[in-house]
Protein backbone atom coordinates (compact mmCIF):
# COMPACT_ATOMS: atom_id res chain seq x y z
CA UNK A 1 0.00 0.00 0.00
CA UNK A 2 0.96 3.63 -0.41
CA UNK A 3 0.42 5.72 2.73
CA UNK A 4 -0.83 9.25 2.03
CA UNK A 5 -2.10 12.28 3.93
CA UNK A 6 -4.60 14.95 2.92
CA UNK A 7 -3.39 18.53 2.74
CA UNK A 8 -5.59 21.55 1.97
CA UNK A 9 -2.86 23.70 0.51
CA UNK A 10 -1.14 26.80 1.81
CA UNK A 11 -4.08 27.82 4.01
CA UNK A 12 -4.03 24.47 5.84
CA UNK A 13 -2.82 24.83 9.47
CA UNK A 14 -1.10 21.48 8.94
CA UNK A 15 2.12 22.06 7.01
CA UNK A 16 3.94 19.79 4.58
CA UNK A 17 7.09 19.77 6.72
CA UNK A 18 4.97 18.28 9.51
CA UNK A 19 3.35 15.69 7.27
CA UNK A 20 6.72 14.46 5.97
CA UNK A 21 7.72 13.56 9.54
CA UNK A 22 4.89 11.01 9.87
CA UNK A 23 6.43 7.56 9.30
CA UNK A 24 5.85 6.07 5.84
CA UNK A 25 3.81 9.00 4.50
CA UNK A 26 5.20 9.52 1.01
CA UNK A 27 2.15 10.79 -0.88
CA UNK A 28 0.29 14.09 -0.63
CA UNK A 29 -3.45 14.15 -1.32
CA UNK A 30 -4.63 17.60 -2.34
CA UNK A 31 -6.40 19.63 -5.04
CA UNK A 32 -6.83 23.08 -6.56
CA UNK A 33 -9.28 24.77 -4.22
CA UNK A 34 -9.53 28.30 -5.61
CA UNK A 35 -11.01 27.63 -9.06
CA UNK A 36 -14.82 27.56 -9.45
CA UNK A 37 -16.38 24.12 -9.79
CA UNK A 38 -16.70 23.16 -13.44
CA UNK A 39 -13.79 25.25 -14.70
CA UNK A 40 -10.41 23.97 -15.91
CA UNK A 41 -7.54 24.04 -13.43
CA UNK A 42 -4.48 26.04 -14.56
CA UNK A 43 -1.51 23.72 -15.09
CA UNK A 44 0.69 26.19 -13.19
CA UNK A 45 -1.35 25.60 -10.02
CA UNK A 46 -0.97 21.84 -10.37
CA UNK A 47 2.74 22.19 -11.03
CA UNK A 48 3.07 24.32 -7.89
CA UNK A 49 1.43 21.59 -5.79
CA UNK A 50 3.79 19.03 -7.32
CA UNK A 51 6.83 21.19 -6.57
CA UNK A 52 5.75 21.89 -2.99
CA UNK A 53 5.29 18.18 -2.30
CA UNK A 54 8.65 17.28 -3.85
CA UNK A 55 10.44 20.01 -1.92
CA UNK A 56 9.25 18.24 1.22
CA UNK A 57 10.37 14.79 0.12
CA UNK A 58 6.94 13.54 -0.98
CA UNK A 59 5.02 13.21 -4.22
CA UNK A 60 1.70 14.65 -5.31
CA UNK A 61 -0.06 11.82 -7.14
CA UNK A 62 -3.58 11.75 -5.65
CA UNK A 63 -6.23 14.42 -6.20
CA UNK A 64 -9.12 14.73 -3.80
CA UNK A 65 -11.11 15.89 -5.44
CA UNK A 66 -12.19 17.22 -8.80
CA UNK A 67 -15.74 18.22 -7.84
CA UNK A 68 -18.57 17.20 -10.17
CA UNK A 69 -20.77 20.19 -11.03
CA UNK A 70 -24.40 19.96 -9.97
CA UNK A 71 -25.53 20.47 -13.58
CA UNK A 72 -23.83 17.17 -14.47
CA UNK A 73 -25.60 15.34 -11.66
CA UNK A 74 -28.90 16.95 -12.65
CA UNK A 75 -28.42 16.21 -16.36
CA UNK A 76 -28.87 19.83 -17.42
CA UNK A 77 -28.02 21.02 -20.97
CA UNK A 78 -24.77 22.60 -19.75
CA UNK A 79 -23.35 19.22 -18.74
CA UNK A 80 -21.47 18.47 -21.96
CA UNK A 81 -19.29 21.57 -21.63
CA UNK A 82 -18.74 20.85 -17.94
CA UNK A 83 -17.83 17.22 -18.61
CA UNK A 84 -15.32 18.30 -21.23
CA UNK A 85 -13.75 20.62 -18.65
CA UNK A 86 -13.68 17.69 -16.24
CA UNK A 87 -11.89 15.56 -18.81
CA UNK A 88 -9.41 18.35 -19.41
CA UNK A 89 -8.71 18.47 -15.67
CA UNK A 90 -7.93 14.75 -15.74
CA UNK A 91 -5.49 15.33 -18.59
CA UNK A 92 -3.83 18.22 -16.78
CA UNK A 93 -3.56 16.26 -13.54
CA UNK A 94 -1.97 13.37 -15.44
CA UNK A 95 0.54 15.76 -16.97
CA UNK A 96 2.02 16.48 -13.51
CA UNK A 97 2.06 12.85 -12.40
CA UNK A 98 -1.33 12.33 -10.75
CA UNK A 99 -2.33 8.65 -10.77
CA UNK A 100 -5.61 8.69 -8.82
CA UNK A 101 -8.60 11.04 -8.61
CA UNK A 102 -11.13 10.76 -5.80
CA UNK A 103 -14.57 12.29 -6.45
CA UNK A 104 -18.20 11.83 -5.46
CA UNK A 105 -21.65 12.03 -7.01
CA UNK A 106 -23.60 13.21 -3.95
CA UNK A 107 -26.32 15.80 -4.61
CA UNK A 108 -25.70 19.27 -3.15
CA UNK A 109 -23.26 18.44 -0.35
CA UNK A 110 -20.40 16.06 0.32
CA UNK A 111 -20.70 14.95 3.93
CA UNK A 112 -23.15 15.80 6.67
CA UNK A 113 -22.57 15.94 10.41
CA UNK A 114 -24.66 17.54 13.13
CA UNK A 115 -21.79 18.23 15.54
CA UNK A 116 -18.18 19.11 14.74
CA UNK A 117 -17.07 19.23 18.37
CA UNK A 118 -18.69 16.35 20.22
CA UNK A 119 -16.76 15.92 23.48
CA UNK A 120 -15.65 12.37 24.23
CA UNK A 121 -15.04 11.06 27.78
CA UNK A 122 -11.27 11.61 27.44
CA UNK A 123 -11.75 15.28 26.60
CA UNK A 124 -10.98 15.00 22.89
CA UNK A 125 -13.58 16.18 20.36
CA UNK A 126 -14.89 14.48 17.24
CA UNK A 127 -17.39 14.73 14.42
CA UNK A 128 -20.82 13.22 15.08
CA UNK A 129 -24.15 12.63 13.34
CA UNK A 130 -27.48 12.43 15.16
CA UNK A 131 -30.52 11.56 13.07
CA UNK A 132 -32.92 13.27 15.49
CA UNK A 133 -31.33 16.62 14.68
CA UNK A 134 -31.62 15.98 10.94
CA UNK A 135 -35.27 14.98 11.35
CA UNK A 136 -36.01 18.33 12.94
CA UNK A 137 -34.93 20.29 9.88
CA UNK A 138 -36.90 21.20 6.78
CA UNK A 139 -34.17 22.36 4.36
CA UNK A 140 -36.68 24.18 2.17
CA UNK A 141 -38.19 26.25 4.98
CA UNK A 142 -35.41 26.45 7.56
CA UNK A 143 -32.07 28.22 7.48
CA UNK A 144 -29.44 25.56 6.84
CA UNK A 145 -26.53 25.64 9.24
CA UNK A 146 -25.44 22.02 9.53
CA UNK A 147 -21.68 21.41 9.24
CA UNK A 148 -20.51 19.86 6.00
CA UNK A 149 -22.83 21.83 3.76
CA UNK A 150 -21.43 23.84 0.87
CA UNK A 151 -21.39 27.46 1.99
CA UNK A 152 -20.78 28.62 -1.59
CA UNK A 153 -24.53 28.49 -2.25
CA UNK A 154 -26.87 31.25 -1.19
CA UNK A 155 -29.93 30.25 0.81
CA UNK A 156 -32.12 30.62 -2.27
CA UNK A 157 -29.74 28.66 -4.52
CA UNK A 158 -29.55 25.83 -2.02
CA UNK A 159 -33.31 25.62 -1.68
CA UNK A 160 -33.74 25.64 -5.46
CA UNK A 161 -31.23 22.81 -5.79
CA UNK A 162 -32.96 20.74 -3.13
CA UNK A 163 -36.35 21.23 -4.75
CA UNK A 164 -34.92 20.25 -8.14
CA UNK A 165 -33.26 17.12 -6.78
CA UNK A 166 -36.47 16.13 -5.02
CA UNK A 167 -38.05 15.79 -8.45
CA UNK A 168 -35.40 13.24 -9.41
CA UNK A 169 -35.51 9.54 -8.70
CA UNK A 170 -32.53 7.35 -7.92
CA UNK A 171 -32.84 5.96 -11.45
CA UNK A 172 -32.52 9.48 -12.85
CA UNK A 173 -29.31 9.95 -10.86
CA UNK A 174 -27.99 6.57 -12.07
CA UNK A 175 -28.67 7.65 -15.65
CA UNK A 176 -26.78 10.90 -15.19
CA UNK A 177 -23.89 9.09 -13.52
CA UNK A 178 -23.68 6.65 -16.42
CA UNK A 179 -23.67 9.56 -18.90
CA UNK A 180 -20.76 11.11 -16.99
CA UNK A 181 -18.77 7.87 -16.73
CA UNK A 182 -19.15 6.96 -20.39
CA UNK A 183 -17.39 10.20 -21.29
CA UNK A 184 -14.87 10.47 -18.47
CA UNK A 185 -13.53 6.92 -18.06
CA UNK A 186 -12.13 6.61 -21.61
CA UNK A 187 -10.13 9.79 -20.99
CA UNK A 188 -8.94 8.50 -17.63
CA UNK A 189 -7.90 5.21 -19.25
CA UNK A 190 -6.02 7.05 -21.98
CA UNK A 191 -4.17 9.05 -19.28
CA UNK A 192 -3.77 6.00 -16.99
CA UNK A 193 -5.49 7.82 -14.14
CA UNK A 194 -7.60 5.75 -11.77
CA UNK A 195 -10.97 7.29 -10.95
CA UNK A 196 -12.08 6.41 -7.41
CA UNK A 197 -15.66 7.33 -6.53
CA UNK A 198 -16.29 8.08 -2.86
CA UNK A 199 -19.35 6.56 -1.16
CA UNK A 200 -22.17 8.78 0.02
CA UNK A 201 -21.59 10.06 3.54
CA UNK A 202 -23.66 8.99 5.37
CA UNK A 203 -24.77 6.20 3.08
CA UNK A 204 -28.51 6.88 2.98
CA UNK A 205 -30.88 9.49 1.61
CA UNK A 206 -31.11 12.84 3.35
CA UNK A 207 -34.09 15.21 3.09
CA UNK A 208 -35.60 13.15 0.27
CA UNK A 209 -32.58 13.61 -2.02
CA UNK A 210 -31.44 10.61 -4.07
CA UNK A 211 -28.21 8.88 -3.01
CA UNK A 212 -26.88 5.82 -4.78
CA UNK A 213 -23.27 4.99 -3.79
CA UNK A 214 -24.35 3.39 -0.56
CA UNK A 215 -24.03 -0.41 -0.39
CA UNK A 216 -22.58 -3.54 -2.02
CA UNK A 217 -25.45 -3.97 -4.48
CA UNK A 218 -25.06 -0.40 -5.70
CA UNK A 219 -21.26 -0.60 -5.86
CA UNK A 220 -21.66 -3.67 -8.08
CA UNK A 221 -24.00 -1.73 -10.32
CA UNK A 222 -21.64 1.24 -10.42
CA UNK A 223 -18.63 -0.84 -11.45
CA UNK A 224 -20.66 -2.56 -14.16
CA UNK A 225 -21.49 0.78 -15.78
CA UNK A 226 -17.90 1.01 -17.02
CA UNK A 227 -15.98 -2.28 -16.65
CA UNK A 228 -12.61 -0.64 -17.35
CA UNK A 229 -10.35 -1.04 -14.31
CA UNK A 230 -9.79 2.74 -14.22
CA UNK A 231 -13.40 3.03 -13.06
CA UNK A 232 -12.98 2.18 -9.40
CA UNK A 233 -13.69 2.94 -5.79
CA UNK A 234 -12.55 4.87 -2.78
CA UNK A 235 -13.25 2.42 0.02
CA UNK A 236 -14.23 4.79 2.82
CA UNK A 237 -14.76 2.73 5.95
CA UNK A 238 -16.41 5.61 7.78
CA UNK A 239 -18.96 6.35 5.07
CA UNK A 240 -19.91 2.75 4.31
CA UNK A 241 -19.46 1.82 7.97
CA UNK A 242 -22.10 4.32 9.06
CA UNK A 243 -24.57 1.56 8.18
CA UNK A 244 -24.32 -1.74 10.06
CA UNK A 245 -25.74 -3.43 6.94
CA UNK A 246 -22.42 -3.04 5.10
CA UNK A 247 -19.96 -5.92 5.66
CA UNK A 248 -16.72 -4.01 5.23
CA UNK A 249 -14.19 -6.90 5.46
CA UNK A 250 -16.18 -8.80 2.82
CA UNK A 251 -16.47 -5.76 0.56
CA UNK A 252 -12.79 -4.87 1.00
CA UNK A 253 -11.63 -8.31 -0.11
CA UNK A 254 -14.17 -8.62 -2.92
CA UNK A 255 -13.35 -5.32 -4.60
CA UNK A 256 -9.61 -5.61 -3.94
CA UNK A 257 -9.60 -8.97 -5.73
CA UNK A 258 -11.33 -7.26 -8.66
CA UNK A 259 -8.58 -4.62 -8.73
CA UNK A 260 -11.19 -1.89 -8.34
CA UNK A 261 -10.17 -0.26 -5.02
CA UNK A 262 -7.79 2.54 -5.94
CA UNK A 263 -7.95 4.51 -2.70
CA UNK A 264 -8.83 3.60 0.88
CA UNK A 265 -9.98 6.06 3.51
CA UNK A 266 -9.56 4.20 6.78
CA UNK A 267 -11.23 5.58 9.89
CA UNK A 268 -13.37 4.50 12.80
CA UNK A 269 -17.03 5.11 13.56
CA UNK A 270 -18.93 4.17 16.69
CA UNK A 271 -22.51 3.33 15.78
CA UNK A 272 -25.03 4.53 18.33
CA UNK A 273 -28.81 4.50 18.44
CA UNK A 274 -29.81 7.07 15.86
CA UNK A 275 -26.41 8.02 14.52
CA UNK A 276 -22.66 7.65 14.83
CA UNK A 277 -19.58 9.29 16.28
CA UNK A 278 -16.08 9.35 14.78
CA UNK A 279 -13.71 7.97 17.42
CA UNK A 280 -9.97 7.23 17.23
CA UNK A 281 -8.77 4.71 14.65
CA UNK A 282 -8.22 1.85 17.14
CA UNK A 283 -10.61 -1.05 16.51
CA UNK A 284 -11.53 -1.21 20.20
CA UNK A 285 -12.69 2.42 20.10
CA UNK A 286 -15.56 1.93 17.67
CA UNK A 287 -17.75 -0.43 15.67
CA UNK A 288 -15.31 -1.30 12.89
CA UNK A 289 -12.61 -3.97 13.05
CA UNK A 290 -9.87 -2.17 11.17
CA UNK A 291 -7.53 -5.15 11.52
CA UNK A 292 -9.99 -7.36 9.63
CA UNK A 293 -10.54 -4.66 7.01
CA UNK A 294 -6.78 -4.24 6.46
CA UNK A 295 -6.33 -8.02 6.35
CA UNK A 296 -9.10 -8.29 3.76
CA UNK A 297 -7.47 -5.60 1.63
CA UNK A 298 -4.14 -7.41 1.80
CA UNK A 299 -5.72 -10.81 1.12
CA UNK A 300 -7.38 -9.31 -1.93
CA UNK A 301 -4.07 -8.01 -3.31
CA UNK A 302 -4.72 -4.32 -2.69
CA UNK A 303 -1.75 -2.09 -3.58
CA UNK A 304 -3.40 1.31 -3.85
CA UNK A 305 -3.32 4.51 -1.83
CA UNK A 306 -4.36 4.68 1.83
CA UNK A 307 -4.90 7.62 4.09
CA UNK A 308 -6.02 8.00 7.68
CA UNK A 309 -9.36 9.74 7.45
CA UNK A 310 -11.08 12.09 9.88
CA UNK A 311 -9.37 12.38 13.22
CA UNK A 312 -10.33 13.77 16.59
CA UNK A 313 -9.01 17.03 17.94
CA UNK A 314 -6.57 16.08 20.71
CA UNK A 315 -3.89 17.75 22.85
CA UNK A 316 -5.53 21.16 22.52
CA UNK A 317 -5.22 21.32 18.74
CA UNK A 318 -7.59 23.54 16.75
CA UNK A 319 -8.09 23.73 13.01
CA UNK A 320 -10.17 22.25 10.22
CA UNK A 321 -12.72 19.87 11.82
CA UNK A 322 -11.70 16.26 11.25
CA UNK A 323 -8.40 17.26 9.66
CA UNK A 324 -6.04 18.14 12.48
CA UNK A 325 -2.49 16.82 12.49
CA UNK A 326 -2.10 14.88 15.71
CA UNK A 327 -4.86 12.28 15.66
CA UNK A 328 -4.52 11.64 11.93
CA UNK A 329 -0.79 11.11 12.47
CA UNK A 330 -1.62 8.61 15.20
CA UNK A 331 -4.03 6.99 12.77
CA UNK A 332 -1.33 6.70 10.11
CA UNK A 333 1.02 5.07 12.63
CA UNK A 334 -1.70 2.62 13.67
CA UNK A 335 -2.50 1.74 10.05
CA UNK A 336 1.20 1.28 9.27
CA UNK A 337 1.34 -1.22 12.11
CA UNK A 338 -1.72 -3.11 10.92
CA UNK A 339 -0.44 -3.40 7.36
CA UNK A 340 3.02 -4.49 8.51
CA UNK A 341 1.59 -7.10 10.87
CA UNK A 342 -0.69 -8.53 8.18
CA UNK A 343 2.05 -8.55 5.54
CA UNK A 344 4.58 -10.28 7.82
CA UNK A 345 1.94 -12.69 9.07
CA UNK A 346 1.26 -13.81 5.51
CA UNK A 347 4.98 -14.39 4.88
CA UNK A 348 5.36 -16.51 8.01
CA UNK A 349 2.18 -18.55 7.62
Amino acid sequence: MKMSFRWYGETDPVKLWQIRQIPNVKHVVTAVYDVPVGEAWPVEKLQKLKSEAEENGMCFDVVESIPVHEDIKLGRPTRDRLIENYCENIRRCASVGVKCVCYNFMPVFDWTRTDLNHVLPDGSTCLAYYQSEIDGIDPVKDDLSLPGWDASYSREELRDLILTYRQMTEEDLWENLAYFLHRVIPVAAECDVNMAIHPDDPCWSLFGLPRIITCEENLDRFLALEPDVHNGLTLCTGSLGSSAKNDLPHMAKKYAEMGRIHFAHLRQVALIDGGFEEHGHLSADGSLDLYEIVKSLEDGGFDGYVRPDHGRMIWGETGRPGYGLYDRALGAAYLNGLFEAVEKGKKHS
